[in-house]
């Protein structure tokens, strides 16, 4: 769990906007990068804070390092966790603005 100095903002990094992640958007489903020591509950906490909605669910997941290869040089890419956020019907978190 994450310190209690930690607010809201610092949990949620980003959304992940992939064609998956999208194609979620029909069933009220939204993905998002988080910290990686976050809990369920601190997420939930974040995400009904931040865009003031109704969260239905949250399920999480740690993705594995990926290898990385820079000239001669090898490492690995950070590892992430990554949330998918069920919202209540009728709640609706708007990622993209209309032009």
């Amino acid at each position: 769990m994450i310190p209690q100095k930690t607010n809201f903002i610092d949990t949620i990094k980003y959304p992940i906007v992939t064609e998956k992640a999208i194609g979620l958007l029909q069933d009220n489903q939204y993905t998002f990068v988080v910290d990686i020591r976050s809990d369920k509950e601190l997420i939930k906490n974040s995400i009904e804070t931040i865009f003031n909605v109704k969260v239905s669910s949250v399920n999480t997941s740690k993705m594995p390092r990926k290898k990385r290869r820079l000239g001669r040089f090898m490492g690995y890419r950070p590892r992430y966790k990554k949330a998918v956020v069920t919202l209540q019907s009728g709640d609706l978190i708007t990622l993209f603005e209309d032009a």
